[in-house]
Formats: C-alpha cells, sequence, structure tokens
C-alpha cells in the first residue's frame, strides 16, 4: 500500500494546487482533482507525467501501457502520458525502451522536490554500459488559467560529467504527449499550429510556435497544445507531429524533417554547461479557438 504526504498548498489564480508525494512518485490535485501525476519509479526507463486531464475531468492520455483501457493500441510502450527525452546523446538512445542492454536510461538520484510552487526531478543519463554522461532536469509548474490547466516546464540537459553531450539529429525527441485514440486523425482528430496549417501533412517537420490536437472524447470537445518559448534554442521549433495521437516538440531534427542531408540539427553541450528548453502543456476545454491558444501563447511568450 502506498503511503500518501501533502507536502504543500499554495494558491496561484484561485486554483488551489497541492502535491502529495508516495515512494515511486508525485501527486498534482487543482482544486481537488487530480491533473496528473510525475512517475519516475525503477519500473519506468525515464519520468513521465501521467494521466493528463481535462478541468471536465476528460483524461486526454492513452492508458496503455500505464493503466490500460479497452481500444488501447499497444504500440511504442515509451510514449506514455507527456514525457521528455532524446534518441541520439553520445550515440545513444534516450528516446525509446529497448531494454537495458540496448537503450539508456534516465536514473533518478532521488525523490522529486517542492519548493517554491516548482515540482523538480533530476535523473542521470545511463547507456547501457559505462558512466553516466550527465543529467536532465525536469522543473515543473503547475495552474488552472481560465478553462485550461497549464503546465509550464523547464527541461535542461546538462554535460555535467566531465565530457560534451551530443545532441544528435533525429526526428526521435524531444517534448511530447501521447494521446487517447480519440486523437487519431483518422477517428476525426485535428492538428493545427500557429501558421494556421491543419494535419499531421502539413505540421510534421515544420516550424511552429505552437500545434493544438483536439478531438471529442467522452461526448465533449477537447484538446492539448503544447507552446515553445521564445528564448528556446532554434524557435520556433520543428515539430514531430503524427495523425495517430502522438505530437512532440522537437528543436534536433532538422536533417530528418528537412529531408535536406546537408543540413545538421544536432546540438553540442560543452563538458560543464547545459542547456534549458521551455515549453507550456495547455490542457483544454474545448478546442483551439475556445481555449484561445494563440492569445495565450502572446500572453506567455514574454514571461
Amino acid at each position: 500500500m502506498r503511503t500518501y504526504l501533502l507536502l504543500l498548498t499554495y494558491t496561484l489564480l484561485a486554483a488551489d494546487v497541492r502535491v502529495a508525494s508516495r515512494i515511486d512518485g508525485v501527486d498534482i490535485l487543482i482544486d481537488g482533482q487530480k491533473l496528473t501525476a510525475l512517475e519516475y519509479g525503477e519500473t519506468w526507463d525515464k519520468p513521465f507525467l501521467y494521466p493528463l486531464r481535462t478541468p471536465s475531468g476528460v483524461t486526454l492520455s492513452r492508458g496503455w501501457p500505464v493503466a490500460e483501457r479497452a481500444g488501447d493500441s499497444k504500440d511504442h510502450v515509451w510514449h506514455r502520458g507527456l514525457f521528455f527525452g532524446h534518441g541520439d546523446i553520445n550515440g545513444v538512445d534516450f528516446w525509446r525502451e529497448l531494454g537495458a542492454t540496448k537503450t539508456g536510461r534516465v536514473v533518478v538520484r532521488k525523490a522529486a522536490v517542492w519548493r517554491k510552487s516548482t515540482l523538480t526531478v533530476e535523473g542521470d543519463l545511463m547507456p547501457p554500459q559505462g558512466a553516466r554522461l550527465g543529467s536532465v532536469r525536469e522543473a515543473y509548474r503547475f495552474a488552472r488559467v481560465g478553462d485550461a490547466y497549464e503546465i509550464d516546464a523547464r527541461m535542461t540537459f546538462a554535460a555535467d560529467a566531465g565530457l560534451d553531450l551530443k545532441l544528435g539529429d533525429t526526428e526521435e525527441a524531444a517534448f511530447g504527449v501521447r494521446l487517447a485514440e480519440e486523437f487519431r486523425e483518422d477517428r476525426g482528430a485535428k492538428l493545427l499550429n500557429s501558421s494556421g496549417l491543419i494535419g499531421t501533412k502539413q505540421i510534421w517537420g515544420k516550424r511552429a510556435e505552437w500545434v493544438d490536437y483536439s478531438t471529442t472524447r467522452d461526448q465533449r470537445k477537447v484538446g492539448i497544445a503544447i507552446l515553445d518559448h521564445p528564448s528556446n534554442p532554434r524557435h520556433p521549433t520543428y515539430w514531430h507531429a503524427r495523425g495517430y495521437g502522438l505530437n512532440s516538440a522537437n528543436a534536433f531534427g532538422v536533417r530528418d524533417f528537412t529531408g535536406d542531408k546537408t543540413k545538421d540539427g544536432s546540438m553540442t553541450i560543452t563538458a560543464g554547461q547545459s542547456v534549458t528548453f521551455r515549453y507550456l502543456l495547455i490542457l483544454h476545454d474545448g478546442d483551439a479557438d475556445d481555449a484561445r491558444i494563440a492569445q495565450r501563447f502572446s500572453t506567455w511568450k514574454t514571461k
């Protein structure tokens, strides 16, 4: 049986945000309703947020492999809620999860910390063999703003193991979500980006300030958007957006996305240095227009 410990309460925009720790994760509740949980136990190869819900209580994330629901697809076991990784760090895959002898793991150093309204977890980049390559730090702030939940995330790659970190050019990165089956394009879901382009064929591999994914689930119009902050390297970012329910902001896959083999989207972090990416995840009722995604980006980008 898991033992829960209430850590702290604070008020943000009239929303009561609470977190409760347990052995292998932290639950996040807003106004008494569970928004999501940070999972980082030894069962998993990397930390992730799951489930993802709107203020009306509709679950947006796919259930499998965490909590399987009837009809769930069973591809890409590493697609769980909201996750962060990279398919080529110094030649090691930290995106896919093919077993400890084949792909890398983000091994969390200690329990997540809740301090000054921010939930932070740090993990070492551990290859299948040999010493750690560096670290990843994930920091989240949670709020209810109007008719949506917002998760403001700062994700930091640190070359703190005495060697450079090379983040290679690959479409398999970096800040992504995997959504329920109703978010399939062939079931009526809609992908929309900040340029007004619609559909994965128009959005995949293109640069944009944000991408929203919306559909009807549980007889309600719902959606989820990822916003790329202007302070990020290579803003506006490229997008690994797929019509089967995957959406990921990816600043690295330039060669993959453009098909131009003369380009190189890799990024090297010099030993002792770090690179931080900031994103805003908006979990909303209604579609992108109802949730005013463009207006939210205009407000958030100056923060």
